[in-house]
């Protein structure tokens, strides 16, 4: 049923490292957000304000199925920050009291494991993300033939040729190590490789700088967000492309604006391991 009257949704605003989500349960599939209801929700002066929105509804295939639409009211496939607090927010509203969940997105079925703090409340969540995908038509990206995995590939934007690393964890992503201060790249450059021919479905762009052994700083460019505080998928994509270099160990902490990430993968068979926090920050009701 889609909605074409006003309506009352009752909500959690929740973040991940400061990745911040409106989040909400539909079991029954009644509720259908048109991109602009979404759009209005996450507008962060008319609006509730977040990076995205995330429906928890039912699915054939796991407990619950992510619904992760944008900011700009686009889908995504995954996000990493996202399914974290998820995970919470089924725990703590009593939806399951598992603490390994099978979770459907349109990236696949992923596994989360809550981690409960000292007052028994889940603080962190586990997430298996799944392989890391090297091959340029899965990711996707339009490019010369070249070696699999595409590392320091040449990628314009405005003045500058980066070099980009490209990885998909469910959705696309475009890593780009630099050596002056990450910060200064993503609002500048990241319009303009998110949306570049290269990319026929977009892409996610993270600006990485090697801050010692198996730690990086990220500032990232989300799809379909724009510069956000964190993107758990590009903390797994960064610490992919790292290692692929020779950069980092099988364990890697990302920083991001809004905390550390930690991000486990050992080699190329086997799943990229994402553990990091899950906060709620307080409860409302929006008319959209």
């Amino acid at each position: 049923m889609v909605y074409s009257c006003r309506m009352d949704i009752r909500f959690q605003k929740m973040h991940g490292t400061m990745n911040d989500f409106v989040v909400f349960h539909d079991l029954d599939g009644a509720v259908k957000l048109s991109p602009e209801q979404v759009a209005r929700i996450c507008d962060r002066r008319a609006g509730v304000g977040a990076d995205g929105v995330i429906v928890v509804r039912p699915s054939e295939k796991a407990d619950f199925f992510m619904d992760y639409i944008n900011a700009d009211g686009s889908y995504a496939e995954m996000c990493g920050n996202g399914i974290r607090c998820l995970a919470k927010y089924v725990s703590d509203n009593g939806l399951s009291s598992k603490t390994t969940l099978p979770v459907e997105t349109r990236a696949g079925v992923k596994i989360v494991e809550l981690l409960a703090g000292p007052d028994g409340k889940v603080d962190k969540v586990r997430v298996d993300m799944g392989r890391p995908v090297f091959d340029p038509e899965k990711i996707p990206a339009k490019i010369e033939k070249r070696p699999v995995p595409v590392i320091d590939y040449p990628v314009e934007a405005l003045d500058r040729v980066f070099l980009g690393t490209l990885v998909s964890m469910g959705n696309p992503h475009c890593v780009i190590f630099v050596q002056e201060d990450a910060g200064t790249f993503p609002s500048r450059y990241g319009p303009t490789i998110e949306t570049s021919a290269l990319f026929p479905a977009k892409t996610n762009v993270e600006f990485i700088q090697v801050a010692g052994p198996n730690r990086l700083v990220m500032r990232v460019w989300e799809r379909g967000s724009g510069e956000t505080f964190s993107c758990g998928t590009g903390a797994c994509a960064s610490a992919v492309a790292a290692r692929l270099k020779g950069l980092v160990d099988s364990v890697t902490t990302v920083e991001v604006l809004g905390g550390n990430l930690e991000i486990e993968w050992k080699n190329h068979d086997n799943q990229v391991l994402l553990t990091g926090p899950a906060a709620i920050v307080y409860e409302g009701i929006i008319t959209v």
